[in-house]
């Protein structure tokens, strides 16, 4: 936020006494170098991430807790936790869409934090990622973990290139009824119905949306053989036969699969759809400086330790799920990844994917939508 101006006209004594005081009018405090407060997406909770830094600033409390949902992370700034945290990690429409523009987040230097885009792989450098700077400029977050989100198959019962060709529609085809579950993350099953019923999530949908939305959802769900919101056990489905494919997934889901050995369990990202003839969408995480009235040194310094070689790849291969990061560009970092890891991520196919996915956005008629989907999952 930009401070509105004041009368400069009332002398040096005025401006120093306006320079001692900070947010409200109370005495400006020095950044705290002894405590670091972290909401984020799991993986920069982890022993590999936070041990390093906590060596490297004996004496100060690390705190991470990991979040559930971006809107539920927001509402904790909202409802005041603004004052608890030091950074926030989230899915990249929100910086720049809600945080910033309500203050609840705080430009980062750009003298310090844009030379690291320049180790960014091609699609985050050329040009900088937008996403990662507001409206007026400023550098906003800094862009970390990313991957594209649609569905996962078991190739040797359907082929990438049979899934990559048919898309979305490979789920309302009458052959594949009881053939396949699905993985209920409910924002991102409500963004893929809208895209398999050709349709876009992030324009307003009127009443015969809506409709078209429900058909949709109801077939959907007719059709599943299994929900779950364990990946593992969709995994493990998938790996046994029980089920061929599942509805929304993709390399963050399969990775585990894929890093044991199963390389026919693949995240398929369509090769169309009706959002500008893209049917994918890709996610990436963005962490950012909270506008805390009692800041933290280590905030910052903590956003430029996970820039390191080592620590981006221990953020990319948290215990559990597996994930680019977009500072392989950085050919000490990319080296890093041995041939397996980079298969469990689907690096082979990774950049045609993200030229056939949209950036993922919040949902535009998600009040009316969920309560459609809500129903239909009933």
């Amino acid at each position: 936020m930009k401070l509105s101006r004041r009368d400069f006209g009332r002398g040096a004594a005025a401006l120093a006494g306006l320079a001692a005081l900070g947010p409200l009018g109370r005495p400006a405090r020095a950044a705290r170098t002894d405590r670091l407060n972290i909401l984020c997406w799991e993986g920069y909770n982890t022993d590999d991430v936070l041990g390093p830094f906590r060596d490297l600033n004996p004496g100060a409390t690390l705190r991470a807790e990991s979040g559930t949902s971006d809107p539920d992370m927001i509402n904790k700034l909202r409802a005041g936790e603004v004052n608890v945290w030091d950074l926030i990690n989230l899915n990249q429409p929100w910086a720049q869409g809600q945080l910033y523009p309500a203050g609840l987040i705080k430009p980062l230097s750009k003298e310090r934090f844009l030379p690291y885009f320049e180790k960014f792989s091609p699609e985050f450098k050329n040009p900088a990622y937008p996403l990662a700077f507001a409206e007026d400029g400023e550098l906003i977050g800094m862009p970390q973990r990313y991957g594209p989100f649609s569905f996962v198959v078991n190739t040797d019962k359907i082929s990438r290139e049979m899934a990559e060709d048919q898309g979305w529609k490979l789920f309302l085809d009458p052959a594949m009824k009881d053939r396949f579950g699905v993985l209920t993350y409910d924002n991102w099953n409500v963004i893929h119905m809208a895209l398999t019923g050709d349709q876009n999530p992030f324009e307003p949908m009127d009443e015969a949306g809506i409709a078209t939305f429900q058909k949709t959802a109801e077939t959907i769900f007719g059709g599943a053989r299994m929900r779950s919101d364990d990946l593992v056990a969709m995994n493990t489905a998938l790996v046994n036969g029980e089920i061929d494919a599942y509805f929304t997934g993709g390399t963050y889901t399969a990775s585990p699969a894929r890093l044991d050995g199963m390389s026919n369990i693949r995240g398929i990202t369509p090769k169309s759809g009706p959002i500008g003839g893209k049917g994918g969408v890709v996610w990436v995480e963005l962490t950012s400086l909270v506008n805390n009235p009692d800041p933290s040194d280590l905030a910052a310094d903590f956003l430029e330790f996970v820039q390191k070689p080592e620590i981006c790849k221990a953020v990319g291969f948290a215990e559990g799920t597996y994930n680019p990061v977009c500072q392989m560009g950085d050919p000490d970092t990319f080296a890093l990844w041995n041939a397996e890891e980079l298969d469990s991520i689907q690096w082979d196919s990774l950049p045609e994917e993200m030229e056939r996915s949209v950036e993922y956005r919040a949902v535009a008629s998600y009040d009316e939508l969920i309560k459609v989907y809500n129903a239909a999952k009933r």
